[in-house]
């Protein structure tokens, strides 16, 4: 399959405490092949033993990306990757989160996933807390749960975002809801269905037909729609893209910081404006390819930039 390059949200892949978003990883700085230990924070698998049991890993891949590199899981059994919602293991109860990526499906294949519970400690295999049902984007074009939905469908092959939005303090108890490229999955919020523990995403891979990319993988404190409304295409933009020296970005509120990464993730300028529209300096840096985070009160987004 040939790569498809998308200029999209890239970001560090390690764990992020800075205003809404709280992981952001877009694949682009890990080693290719399996993801092993390189971010077990974030990544682990059903044994949480992501060097110990290869082969349950998601793999870091270059032939399909939003960007240059995706995680991937499938075709073979045995891929059961867990994408942690706090780090370690530990869980949340409170709060309410979203949990947004991006998702390339073949035709005539499959996606999966699950939202566990109570993890038991780091370097216990899980005994399995589904707290969601099964959720399977079908070899059909549609999208199942074994809770309850609304027929949706999604594009196959092509890049579309999902987003799960979990309220832990709603009445009754920690609920769910599912968006698949801009469809509503569940109109009614969810409940969980075993304990009120948010832990982790797993993605699983059963044998023959599971074949799926996943890239952009963001998790923030609220409803998504608070940072699509800051950084809608008509109140955010950054230009010009490549940038000579200054980079441009407007706004239509107050830009509060502004940090740039190179592509090993290391911090290499940054400012607090606190200006609406303001303008960066980058004619000091090294030509290549750099990743700009803008703060906007408690909403973030990185944009790559071309220098």
């Amino acid at each position: 399959m040939k790569k498809i390059y998308l200029l999209a949200l890239a970001a560090c892949v390690v764990t992020l405490s800075v205003n809404a978003q709280l992981i952001v990883d877009d694949f682009e700085f890990y080693t290719l092949g399996n993801m092993a230990d390189q971010n077990p924070t974030v990544w682990s698998n059903w044994s949480q033993d992501p060097a110990g049991s290869l082969g349950e890993n998601i793999l870091v891949v270059d032939d399909t990306a939003i960007g240059v590199q995706a995680g991937f899981i499938g075709p073979s059994s045995g891929q059961d990757a867990l994408f942690y919602f706090d780090g370690a293991a530990n869980g949340l109860t409170s709060g309410d989160y979203t949990v947004v990526w991006w998702y390339f499906i073949p035709a005539g294949q499959e996606g999966y996933f699950n939202i566990q519970g109570t993890l038991p400690p780091v370097g216990t295999p899980l005994s399995g807390v589904w707290n969601t049902g099964d959720i399977y984007f079908e070899t059909d074009g549609t999208v199942t749960d074994t809770q309850p939905f609304d027929p949706t469908n999604y594009p196959q092959d092509a890049w579309f975002q999902v987003s799960v939005y979990f309220d832990l303090d709603a009445a009754g108890g920690p609920t769910y809801q599912l968006t698949a490229d801009g469809n509503i999955v569940h109109g009614t919020p969810v409940p969980f269905q075993t304990d009120g523990v948010l832990g982790a995403i797993d993605f699983f891979s059963a044998s023959g037909g599971t074949m799926s990319w996943i890239d952009d993988m963001t998790f923030q404190v609220g409803p998504l729609l608070a940072v699509d409304d800051v950084f809608a295409a008509n109140n955010f933009s950054v230009y010009p893209n490549p940038v000579t020296d200054i980079l441009n970005i407007r706004s239509a509120n107050s830009v509060d910081a502004i940090a740039v990464y190179d592509v090993l993730g290391k911090l290499v300028l940054s400012t607090t404006p606190e200006i609406i529209s303001p303008s960066i300096n980058m004619s000091a840096l090294n030509s290549g390819v750099y990743l700009v985070r803008v703060t906007i009160g408690d909403a973030s987004k990185t944009v790559k930039v071309i220098r």
